[in-house]
């Protein structure tokens, strides 16, 4: 026994984890599946298997206006619950018990999310506002107990709501009410007993093995033949064909509401003899509860699907999202290796920074007078390096905003085209990039191009190209850095190549002349993996407008339901 509660605790366990928060078509019915399953492990199984020889619990159900309380009532043979015209009447459970048997349901052992409420017995007229019930009535979330000899000691009577009420609360609880019975005293009559709704749950029942016996109620007594053989001949054909069948006739009732005792007397005395019977009150228990664990392992299946459905939807949206900002990053990197953002305005501030061709012949001729040339240059005018700058952050600029506009597109439509990607985006337009994202970018651009700008200086520190730097500038050997940077089309060992007519040859003779060829690489590397990282957190922080909805909203448990469902199988077996 120790076992099987070990079992079934594990199991609830992991199935509380489970979230399904994704809005796809199936997942409403899965997370209902999740509630009903926990309230059935914690309303009915895990307190049947830790209490077996507990009393059995009758829950008396039907359809609007079959009859149910009135027949309560006429079982106790007072008054205890409220019956009338007005729709819902059975506004609280009332859970009717041998006064012996009150300490198995003044606790919480079973259906512990109910209040309880001590009730009383009223011989008297039934109040208009409450029957059964202390004064100030309660909400539907609590459940009254009312104690009377009449009852039969080892079976308590439940009056749940109608399962086809009016007010969906009431409907819930009745489902959530049945689901905990051991055995259901099921009301009809006999002009309602082919609806659809009761018998929804009395297939359920049926597939469940429980315990069920059947009240056809206000029969006329020229139709009860004709009813009850149409009535056992449905009951047999949906295999319940077991279950008792009680025939209440068209009754006046009482003064106060009541029916006749003898109304109700085959149904009251079934009650008590299966109270009388330990040996068949454990059958039952053990019928049903094999059943119920059955039913759960079956739901934990369905639900393991339904979270694997999650987890793959989750993934699809992820991996959307991170290959279309994948797909930019490398987009614009690709535009700063081409020598693309070395035409047009850029190339034009090259060209009036190192002059023209003459100065190209120079610098073939004498790397010397190069370097004293354009040192003075520098030292002379310092602007045309900072509109170089300029330039290479504009047009660097314009790549990284265009291709994040291009990301948030693509990811929004896709997203939008999926079930769970619409939920989450919902009414947000992420479709372009982000509000301040253009300031963003051309910060984090000049970041970057500071960060240049301490690589040089930092290379520079050895007394041998101080003075060589020194007579440059910072400014002018970042300029020619970048150009370098930005004409890397076949990576390190393609800094020889050049465009534009020499654009980068010049800069990277320039670097060479001051640091040295080795040293030119190095830095043109670290100017390059500096320049993907600003890239990266650029991108990353877009991409994550979306990804922190689907984290928000991430599914989580499940993982091991279908192993819990193999075990609960097992249970089932030896329940």
């Amino acid at each position: 026994m120790d076992h099987a509660v070990t079992t079934l605790e594990a199991a609830r366990a992991e199935l509380a984890k489970t979230v399904l928060p994704l809005a796809l078509p199936e997942a409403e019915e899965a997370r209902r599946w999740v509630r009903e399953t926990l309230a059935q492990l914690d309303d009915y199984v895990l307190p049947r298997y830790r209490s077996l020889d507990a009393p059995l619990l009758a829950v008396v159900g039907g359809s609007t206006g079959a009859g149910k309380s009135t027949l309560v009532n006429a079982l106790v043979g007072y008054p205890v619950t409220r019956a009338g015209a007005i729709r819902p009447t059975t506004r609280q459970p009332i859970l009717l018990h041998h006064p012996q048997d009150a300490e198995w349901f003044e606790g919480q052992r079973i259906l512990p999310n109910l209040e309880r409420i001590r009730g009383f017995v009223s011989a008297g007229p039934v109040p208009a506002n409450q029957a059964g019930a202390a004064p100030n009535a309660h909400a539907v979330s609590s459940l009254v107990l009312v104690g009377h000899e009449r009852v039969p000691q080892g079976v308590a009577i439940l009056d749940a709501p109608d399962i086809d009420s009016i007010s969906d609360d009431n409907r819930r609880l009745a489902g959530q009410l049945l689901a905990a019975a051991d055995l259901w005293v099921f009301v009809t009559t006999a002009n309602r007993y082919a609806d659809a709704v009761p018998w929804r749950l009395l297939l359920d029942a049926a597939s469940r093995d429980i315990t069920v016996s059947v009240v056809l109620d206000r029969v006329p007594q020229a139709a009860e033949e004709e009813v009850t053989t149409d009535l056992k001949a449905m009951l047999d054909r949906q295999g319940l064909g077991t279950a008792e069948l009680f025939v209440v006739p068209e009754t006046t009732l009482d003064a106060v509401g009541m029916l006749p005792a003898e109304a109700v007397g085959g149904l009251h005395e079934w009650l008590v003899e299966l109270a009388a019977d330990a040996s068949g009150r454990a059958d039952v228990a053990r019928r049903t509860l094999h059943g119920a664990i059955r039913a759960v392992s079956v739901r934990f299946d369905a639900i393991a699907v339904a979270a694997e459905e999650q987890e793959a939807a989750a993934r699809a949206l992820r991996t959307t999202c991170v290959r279309e900002y994948e797909e930019a990053l490398t987009r614009i990197l690709d535009a700063t290796k081409d020598g693309a953002l070395l035409r047009g305005e850029v190339l034009a501030r090259w060209q009036d920074f190192v002059g023209t061709g003459e100065f190209f012949r120079s610098v073939e001729q004498n790397i010397g007078r190069f370097r004293d040339r354009l040192g003075a240059f520098f030292r002379g005018e310092p602007m045309p390096a900072v509109k170089v700058e300029t330039a290479i952050e504009s047009g660097l600029q314009a790549v990284i905003v265009d291709e994040a506009a291009n990301a948030a597109e693509n990811v929004d439509r896709r997203w939008r085209s999926d079930a769970a990607g619409r939920g989450l985006l919902a009414a947000d337009d992420l479709s372009g990039t982000s509000a301040g994202f253009e300031v963003k970018s051309a910060a984090g651009i000049r970041s970057w191009q500071e960060g240049l700008m301490e690589l040089i200086r930092t290379q520079g520190q050895g007394k041998r190209t101080q003075a060589r730097w020194l007579s440059f500038g910072v400014n002018g050997l970042g300029a020619a850095l970048m150009v370098v940077v930005f004409s890397m089309t076949a990576g390190l060992s393609g800094l020889e190549l050049g465009i534009a007519g020499g654009t980068a040859v010049v800069g990277q003779r320039l670097l060479e002349a001051v640091f040295g060829e080795d040293a030119v690489r190095r830095l043109a590397q670290q100017a390059r993996d500096d320049l993907h990282t600003t890239c990266q957190r650029l991108l990353d922080e877009e991409r994550d407008r979306f990804l922190t909805r689907l984290e928000a909203a991430e599914p989580h448990g499940g993982s091991g339901l279908k192993d819990h469902s193999q075990a609960l199988s097992r249970l089932a077996g030896t329940a």
